[in-house]
């Protein structure tokens, strides 16, 4: 007998005709409500995967009842809507999903399988959504305490373990309160909430459960992140030339959190710039020598992938008068390989990556490369040069002529 393709199997049958912890249904993908969208919330609480099954199905086409609608868009523009969700950055940490085409009771639907989070909590816009039953709900605080332990009994990455020997009063808590808690966790929630400050920072993974800050708590709010995480600082050197004999015009070393050190790197950058007036037609437009846009991606790109767990090196700044040079240690992470780079994201500090997102520092997951390479045409410069090996990453970019 020959086998059953997976074309072939009705959904129903695979998956049940009735709602659960491990299956939501929607008749449309449309956005809903203030707060964003009901797919997001969805897929949010299946991420999230209160009950342990393993994470879930949101099916597009089926009402309320079990019944298939018509007129389900399964286009390909609308399936790459879906797939969105995963990288537009509304959900924190990024949610491992598939969306595909299928079947359900013989008509067409839409189908977002959404795998368990391996650090939960995730947030959607902020907002933790769980789903104990058949309905999508916002978590509480058991709900939140379960989801907590069950990150910290998994194994983590670097950046959301407890480092040796440091302690709460490393953290700036004024920072915390002021920039990081704001721009990670909707507004409401901290107002209703009024949880006691250990539990926020636990809850970001800033601290570990016996109270002493994660790696990510250091880089993120720490006074010092460098006395603890030796490579955590940026070095910028400005040489008057076009190579390393030249004499060097200006050499910092920023070692701020990361809070302090975006407020610093900036402006930094951008007093190194060189503007000049270019014709178009009866007008002159001032044009810059890098854009600021593709040079703050790359620094940004640059902190968020680089190994801090076993290097000491800086993320090093190099301005020529014809280049500058970005390197970072730590090469290709994971599922990225130096021939896909610009085409597959993983993530050596998933929980870093989520706070730079969180706080607007990279706009959107996995879109890095292409932001630099559309900056750069946009205002005329060569396009970007990617040096990558097994233990570091470099990007040079060239000045416009």
């Amino acid at each position: 007998m020959a086998p059953v393709s997976a074309d072939d199997v009705d959904l129903a049958d695979l998956l049940g005709t009735q709602e659960g912890p491990t299956l939501e249904f929607k008749s449309t993908a449309k956005r809903e409500g203030r707060c964003g969208d009901a797919i997001g919330k969805a897929v949010c609480a299946m991420a999230n995967d209160l009950c342990g099954h393993g994470g879930g199905d949101v099916l597009i086409g089926v009402d309320d009842t079990g019944q298939p609608v018509d007129g389900v868009d399964d286009s390909d523009r609308a399936l790459l809507q879906l797939t969105d969700l995963r990288d537009d950055g509304r959900i924190l940490d990024r949610p491992s999903l598939t969306v595909e085409r299928g079947r359900f009771r013989g008509k067409p639907v839409v189908r977002v399988r959404v795998s368990a989070s391996a650090s939960p909590p995730v947030r959607f816009e902020g907002v933790v959504w769980v789903r104990p039953g058949p309905t999508t709900r916002r978590a509480g605080r058991e709900d939140e305490r379960v989801l907590e332990e069950r990150r910290r009994a998994a194994d983590q990455p670097f950046d959301t373990r407890p480092v040796t020997l440091a302690h709460q009063d490393d953290l700036d808590l004024d920072v915390f309160r002021q920039s990081y808690l704001p721009s990670m966790v909707a507004p409401e929630v901290i107002e209703e909430n009024g949880r006691p400050i250990e539990v926020q920072l636990s809850s970001l993974n800033l601290v570990a459960p016996d109270g002493r800050p994660t790696a990510l708590g250091l880089l993120a709010i720490g006074l010092d992140p460098g006395s603890y995480i030796p490579g955590a600082y940026v070095q910028f050197v400005r040489y008057q030339g076009t190579d390393l004999d030249a004499p060097v015009a200006d050499e910092q070393e920023l070692r701020q959190n990361l809070v302090a050190l975006s407020a610093r790197l900036e402006p930094l950058l951008r007093s190194n710039l060189r503007t000049r007036l270019t014709e178009d037609g009866f007008r002159e437009t001032p044009r810059p020598d890098y854009p600021l846009e593709a040079l703050r991606e790359v620094c940004m790109n640059a902190l968020m992938h680089r190994n801090y767990e076993t290097s000491y090196a800086p993320t090093r700044i190099v301005w020529f008068e014809d280049r500058i040079e970005v390197t970072n240690p730590g090469g290709p992470f994971g599922q990225v390989r130096a021939d896909n780079f610009d085409r597959v994201t993983d993530y050596r500090n998933p929980s870093l990556a989520a706070a730079m997102k969180g706080l607007g520092y990279v706009n959107r997951f996995g879109r890095g490369v292409g932001r630099v390479r559309k900056a750069l045409e946009n205002n005329g410069n060569p396009a970007a040069e990617f040096q990558v090996d097994d233990f570091s990453w470099a990007v040079v970019i060239r000045s416009a002529a």
